[in-house]
């Protein structure tokens, strides 16, 4: 897939913006905070209906505006539809194949994108926040019924750590509505950390090759999913269920005392393992820098497999942040296979024929033009 066509209408420092793209690498370039960036992350918005950059939506909107509007033309395999997402301080509208979607969980996942971006390569050592953000968004993109589940779990999850306060200041003494919002809290639980499992299974399978062509065979990379209950990817069902009830009910007094639940995906963790030993912990900088590479390039192969389509790959200010044989890596592997968008303030110094072949625009105070 790749998109034809993108429309801006008063979204961050652009009022008016309509331009046209190639179904190759595009080169955003421009000097720092003149908007490139906000290009790339209209196109990430476009996509999963949320920011990479801030949860907060009116960030989006241009100063003294009412509505931000993303405009789109896809070409996928099954022809050219329009993507439109209005957003406004009341909220976001989506409209795919100029039918507006009741739920955004029915409208992501109808253009998938990859964004590597400097941040993620702190995917590695960052907080285990940023991992499962990380994991979150991927299997969204390819699962509306995860992304349904993780919208249940945290409706859920915020009445029950209201509940648990008002059972902490003495507010209520009910625990029998306690136990129903906790036997739905983990019903979904369940769900969420079945379809983690299955993921992160997958995402190991395409990483590992890559990061052992990258590391020219010297490493292996194993990726592995650490709930906040003791159970495995071969847990069934039942099982991962009387697991969960048990470990909560032991946890019920301290969970009252905190007001928090202290246990379910939102406590869960991520780790890598290079030849065996902890990326995070003990692995050099080099290493998680290609840690956190092939894991955004096995992303790509990942949801090939499961749409039967490459999604648009956005680098926005990434090549700077890696070395020649990483650059010259990540170039050769989207060289005429994925539409690419990258910004930098400057292609001297990349030489690579991927680059020379790019179709360029240049961005200067919320104006983009293209130059080649």
């Amino acid at each position: 897939m790749y998109i034809e066509e993108l429309e801006l209408k008063d979204y961050r420092n652009y009022h008016e913006l309509a331009i046209s793209f190639e179904n190759n690498v595009n080169v955003i370039l421009g000097e720092n905070a003149q908007g490139k960036t906000n290009v790339m992350e209209s196109i990430f918005v476009l996509a999963m209906a949320k920011s990479h950059r801030t949860s907060n939506d009116k960030d989006l909107i241009r100063w003294d505006s009412e509505y931000a509007k993303i405009k789109g033309r896809l070409q996928k395999i099954n022809g050219s539809v329009p993507l439109e997402l209005l957003i406004s301080k009341k909220g976001k509208k989506a409209k795919f194949n100029h039918i507006e979607q009741q739920k955004l969980s029915r409208y992501v996942g109808n253009m998938n994108v990859v964004m590597f971006a400097p941040e993620d390569l702190h995917l590695v050592k960052g907080s285990p926040q940023v991992r499962r953000r990380f994991i979150d968004m991927e299997i969204g993109q390819v699962s509306p019924v995860y992304l349904y589940d993780m919208s249940q779990f945290q409706k859920i999850l915020q009445q029950r750590n209201n509940y648990l306060k008002q059972l902490q200041i003495k507010k209520q003494s009910d625990f029998t509505f306690l136990q129903v919002l906790t036997e739905q809290y983990i019903e979904v639980a369940v769900r969420v950390i079945k379809k983690r499992f299955e993921f992160i299974q997958k995402l190991e399978e395409w990483a590992k090759p890559i990061h052992s062509g990258i590391s020219r065979g010297l490493e292996t990379l194993s990726i592995q999913y650490k709930p906040s209950i003791e159970v495995s990817e071969d847990t069934d069902w039942s099982k991962m269920v009387t697991v969960f009830e048990e470990k909560i009910h032991s946890l019920k007094q301290r969970e009252i005392d905190r007001g928090v639940s202290l246990i379910g995906p939102h406590r869960d963790e991520i780790m890598f393992y290079v030849n065996g030993r902890d990326v995070q912990t003990f692995g050099s900088q080099g290493q998680q820098r290609t840690t956190a590479l092939s894991v955004k390039l096995a992303e790509i192969d990942l949801i090939y497999s499961e749409i039967n389509e490459y999604p648009i790959l956005l680098l926005d200010d990434v090549l700077s942040e890696l070395d020649d044989y990483r650059q010259s890596h990540l170039l050769n592997t989207i060289k005429g296979k994925i539409q690419t968008f990258v910004t930098t303030t400057t292609i001297d110094g990349i030489d690579h024929q991927t680059l020379r072949e790019a179709t360029t625009f240049n961005v200067q105070s919320g104006v983009m033009e293209r130059v080649k």
